[in-house]
């Protein structure tokens, strides 16, 4: 697998997937299937393709489905985070009536949880209505778009145990209206204020220099977003592009 996801970083996707198939063929049990499965929907999510990555999201899906009476809590929590990672791919790879359904399984998956915690509860609101104001900034509706990041301001101050991780997510959300929205200035302010270390926060940034005119301050956030060694949607996004701005 290890070899299997440095192939996919390289862009050798046929390679790697060849690899990878055979960890599903030869799985020694159901989670270790699901695991290499999810590590497939990645594997095409480098390649954006918003509809194999949901196809083995939903195996993956399935699989925790059957852990529902073990393991209630994690069981949909997964199921929750498998829809918005298939989600992700999918609205930045442009298919948004896709990534909004995605996105809405989700948020209904995690709800399920026997004895949710209002963290938890909150949680998936704030994500749910983060994702809205991106898909509205997406489809030319700020006004609709910022609506949603009051709601999901809401959501982020109800939460206790979970506010200061989430934190960090909302500039990271205010500055992604700002850059689809048009106000390039703005965008760069927010991003700044978010997760730098992240490859996507990174691209992000990138294009938003890339507006303003400031080109060498968006090859700097490419060279960075290129570094990444991850194998999640923000690799799978960042890399990709990154390679691309750098002509490599």
């Amino acid at each position: 697998m290890r070899q299997a996801t440095q192939l996919d970083l390289e862009g050798k996707y046929t390679e790697a997937r060849q690899l990878i198939q055979k960890e599903i063929d030869n799985a020694p049990n159901p989670r270790a299937k699901a695991n290499a499965q999810r590590t497939m929907a990645m594997s095409y999510a480098f390649e954006s393709d918003c509809q194999k990555t949901g196809d083995y999201e939903q195996l993956v899906i399935a699989y925790w489905a059957t852990r529902e009476a073990e393991e209630p809590a994690n069981a949909f929590y997964q199921q929750g985070e498998m829809a918005n990672e298939a989600a992700r791919v999918c609205i930045e790879a442009g298919v948004l009536d896709a990534a909004e359904r995605w996105y809405k399984l989700g948020t209904q998956l995690g709800l399920k949880e026997p004895g949710i915690s209002a963290d938890r509860k909150a949680l998936w609101e704030y994500r749910l209505a983060h994702a809205q104001a991106r898909l509205a900034a997406r489809r030319g509706n700020r006004k609709v778009a910022d609506g949603y990041v009051e709601k999901a301001k809401e959501a982020l101050e109800r939460m206790t145990t979970l506010r200061a991780a989430q934190q960090a997510f909302l500039p990271y959300l205010t500055g992604y209206v700002a850059l689809y929205s048009g106000d390039a200035a703005k965008a760069v302010e927010d991003f700044q204020k978010s997760n730098l270390n992240d490859p996507f926060i990174q691209c992000l940034l990138a294009q938003a220099y890339e507006k303003l005119g400031e080109k060498e301050k968006a090859l700097e956030c490419y060279r960075k977003a290129y570094a990444t060694t991850a194998h999640n949607p923000p690799a799978a996004y960042a890399k990709p592009l990154a390679r691309k701005k750098l002509n490599l």
